[in-house]
């Protein structure tokens, strides 16, 4: 079940290279991803991190070419050398689950609810692979053992599972073909904190024992201290910092960063002063000039409100703030 490939270590597993997702709409084109490069490194946990809107999702999906409405309209992406934009019919479908996996949201709308749970992951198995129904059987056994759920339950629908358990399953369903890449978009959405460390935790373990790739999208800086190895902090289409999860979390050079951070309470530490970031994300049919964080942010000045900076090495980590510049 192992996912590892024979790569040198450090190898980019995906290349994204000024990557541009433009949606149309009512009132012209709103490009939710404008001119985003980032490499995915083999075996690496990388967190995507940002308010709604801000174009994550967007960007990942473009790694399944599931975009649509979106359409890429500038840029490049591809995994293991493949131009995945390329890709057409059968060879598309192929490369979607045996390449890259996707943990949707809201679990409970991922799986059909009048399947059990192993004739859903039975039936994947069987469409992409020459198995027996026997032998698809036995890998859900193992997938299940491997996210901690009794392979008993493979025969329970849906609605007879917790929420921790059925986005576990959800988990199992993308594993099934032995992906390269596992995309986690917030997973623990609507879920209490016990169930969502719970899962973090399993697609960490999983990460580790498997050698998988992961990319997991959320809003929540906080649960990435323990977790990625690297972050990606996503503004308004555009990534404003990357760089170390550690060196970020305890020096992050972007005030879009330190925001987020500001943001998270932190229970018994006496910090009292948890702030909230004031005003919203940019319209992404008419962005601002410069900056597109600088309406919100404390330190802008003139610079920040007529140049956009441009992701640059910082000192420490790549940033994309004038103030690293001055």
């Amino acid at each position: 079940m192992s996912a590892a490939r024979a790569r040198p270590a450090g190898t980019p597993i995906a290349e994204i290279r000024d990557l541009v997702v433009t949606y149309p709409t009512s009132r012209g084109p709103l490009k939710a991803v404008d001119g985003v490069s980032l490499d995915l490194t083999e075996g690496e946990f990388l967190g995507v991190v940002g308010e709604s809107g801000c174009g994550k999702t967007t960007m990942a999906l473009t790694l399944l070419r599931m975009s649509d409405p979106g359409r890429v309209t500038g840029g490049a992406v591809k995994v293991e050398g493949t131009d995945i934009l390329s890709l057409r019919d059968e060879a598309l479908r192929k490369f979607r689950w045996e390449k890259v996996a996707m943990i949707f949201q809201a679990a409970m709308n991922a799986l059909d609810p009048v399947k059990t749970v192993e004739s859903q992951i039975v039936e994947t198995i069987l469409q992409h692979q020459d198995v027996t129904k026997e032998q698809a059987r036995d890998r859900v056994r193992k997938l299940l053992e491997a996210v901690s759920i009794d392979p008993a339950r493979a025969k329970s629908y849906p609605h007879e599972l917790s929420g921790g358990m059925r986005q576990r399953v959800v988990i199992a369903l993308a594993l099934c073909l032995s992906p390269s890449i596992l995309v986690a978009d917030e997973p623990t959405t609507a879920l209490d904190v016990v169930v969502q460390a719970e899962v973090i935790r399993t697609l960490k373990e999983l990460q580790r024992g498997l050698g998988l790739t992961v990319m997991l999208i959320t809003h929540d800086i906080s649960i990435m201290n323990e977790t990625s190895d690297r972050l990606a902090i996503m503004y308004a289409g555009k990534i404003v910092e990357v760089g170390p999860t550690s060196q970020i979390i305890s020096d992050p050079q972007h005030p879009y960063t330190e925001a987020l951070l500001n943001a998270v309470p932190v229970m018994g530490s006496g910090k009292a002063d948890v702030r909230g970031i004031p005003g919203n994300p940019p319209d992404l049919v008419s962005p601002p000039v410069g900056c597109r964080f600088s309406p919100r942010c404390p330190y802008a000045f003139d610079r920040c409100r007529e140049e956009e900076p441009p992701l640059v090495f910082g000192g420490k980590d790549m940033v994309a703030c004038w103030l690293r510049s001055k």
